[in-house]
């Protein structure tokens, strides 16, 4: 379990006409993890937009293990696997599992940060690095 396991609430308009989760759904929820994880530690919306940035995926892949169908409890487990050392990229791994601890996808992303006035991928400010040095890394965590 990750130092953050967040609970994610099931909508009907989550499922597929084949009574299983939607597979954009996946990718909203780990948004949603990666942005709250974020700002617990520090990096919010507000700091983001006095210093004009912001993050930019450049690759989003999930590997679907199992059904999360109506009526089961999910949560999402967030990992930092890799990062640069000047912080200019990252990389999570996020678990999505039931209740009862299955499995039911894995999603992998790469990204890095953008200048949003600028339009260019940039290197945080010291602060911004302070706060992602300071993120819980997975237990394979590798500097890039």
């Amino acid at each position: 379990m990750s130092d953050l396991s967040l609970h994610m609430p099931l909508r009907w308009a989550d499922f597929d006409a084949n009574f299983h989760l939607r597979h954009s759904v996946y990718y909203d929820f780990g948004a949603t993890a990666r942005l709250d994880y974020l700002t617990k530690y520090g990096l919010s919306y507000e700091l983001m937009q006095a210093e004009h940035f912001g993050p930019v995926l450049f690759r989003e892949e999930a590997i679907f293990r199992r059904e999360v169908r109506p009526g089961d409890t999910i949560f999402i487990n967030l990992f930092v696997t890799k990062m640069r050392r000047d912080f200019s990229r990252f990389s999570f791994r996020h678990e999505i599992t039931r209740a009862d601890g299955t499995l039911c996808a894995v999603m992998n992303v790469d990204g890095a940060w953008i200048n949003t006035n600028l339009r260019k991928l940039t290197i945080p400010s010291a602060q911004v690095g302070a706060i992602l040095d300071a993120l819980p890394k997975s237990e394979d965590f590798e500097w890039a």
